[in-house]
C-alpha cells in the first residue's frame, strides 16, 4: 500500500479507506492532496470498493492552492483555471468513473470542490451535523469541479440555484430530503455505517456494479436508444462474468451468492 502525505489509505478487507488527512485545515484539498487522492484511485490495488471519509472536524472545506506557498488564485492570473484543468476536474472524473463502488462518508462540512468530491460518491452518507455548501458566490465566484453538474441533476434546476446563488449551508438531513445524498444518519455511526456499507458492496457482483455506474452515467447524459443499446452491451458483459455464473448457481441451489469480482 502506497503512502502519501496528505491522505491515509489503507485496505480493510476488500475496501480501500482513504482519508483526507489534514484536519488542521479542515482537510482544504491542496494541490497535492488531488494529485495524491487521485492516485489512489488510479491503483486500488484489488479493492473491490472504495471509502473516502476526512481526518477531524471536516470532510474538505474546499480547494486549498496556496498550500504550496503560491499565491492565492484570486492573485494569480489563471491560477484558478489551471489548477480545475490538471488537478481538481481529473480528479472528481476519476471517482465518478471508478470501476468499483465509492461510498463518501461526510463528518463535517463539505465546501466547494469538497461538495463535488463527496457528491462524486455512488452512496453519499453524512452525519446530521454535516453540511454541503457552495459558497463561491460570497466573493463573486462560481461553483466548480463538477458541482454545477452534480447538483443540477441530483436536485433539479430550483433547488440547484438556490445552494449556489444564496450561498446557504445544506444540513445532511435536508440533503436527505431533497435526494442530494443516500443517509444522513447519526454522528456517532456515522464511520460504523458507511464501512458495512462499503463493505457489502466490496463483497458484491464487481463486473456488475461497474457497468451499472457506467449505464448510469450513459442515461445521465444521453437518449434513450443509447442507454438501451448500453444496456444490452453491459448484459452481455457481465452475463460473460464469473459472479453471473456463480449468481445463476446460488439461485438454482438456494444459497447465498459468493461473489469474487470477477
Amino acid at each position: 500500500m502506497a503512502e502519501y502525505e496528505t491522505i491515509l489509505a489503507e485496505r480493510v478487507g476488500n475496501v480501500l479507506k482513504l482519508t483526507l488527512n489534514r484536519p488542521e485545515r479542515l482537510n482544504a484539498a491542496s494541490i497535492q492532496l488531488a494529485e495524491e487522492l487521485g492516485a489512489a484511485f488510479y491503483d486500488l490495488d484489488g479493492a473491490r470498493a472504495v471509502l473516502i471519509t476526512g481526518a477531524g472536524k471536516g470532510f474538505c472545506s474546499g480547494a486549498d492552492l496556496a498550500a504550496r506557498g503560491e499565491r492565492s488564485p484570486l492573485e494569480q492570473k489563471g491560477g484558478s483555471h489551471r489548477a480545475l484543468q490538471n488537478f481538481y476536474n481529473p480528479l472528481v472524473t476519476q471517482i465518478l468513473r471508478c470501476p468499483v463502488p465509492v461510498v463518501t462518508a461526510v463528518n463535517g462540512a463539505a465546501a466547494g470542490v469538497g461538495c463535488s468530491i463527496a457528491l462524486a460518491g455512488d452512496f453519499v452518507l453524512a452525519a446530521k451535523s454535516a453540511y454541503f455548501l457552495q459558497a463561491f458566490v460570497n466573493i463573486g465566484l462560481v461553483p466548480d469541479g463538477g458541482s454545477t453538474w452534480l447538483l443540477a441533476r441530483a436536485i433539479g434546476r430550483a433547488r440547484a440555484t438556490r445552494m449556489m446563488m444564496l450561498g446557504e449551508k445544506i444540513g445532511a438531513e435536508q440533503a436527505e430530503d431533497w435526494g442530494l445524498i443516500y443517509k444522513a444518519v447519526e454522528n456517532e455511526a456515522l464511520m460504523d455505517e458507511a464501512m458495512a456499507l462499503a463493505t457489502r458492496l466490496s463483497e458484491g457482483p464487481t463486473v456488475s456494479y461497474s457497468t451499472m455506474k457506467a449505464n448510469i452515467q450513459t442515461a445521465l447524459d444521453g437518449t434513450l436508444s443509447q442507454v438501451l443499446l448500453a444496456e444490452a452491451e453491459g448484459q452481455r458483459v457481465a452475463g460473460a462474468s464469473a459472479d453471473a455464473m456463480e449468481g445463476g448457481l446460488s439461485f438454482i441451489q438456494k444459497r447465498k451468492p459468493a461473489f469474487q469480482g470477477k
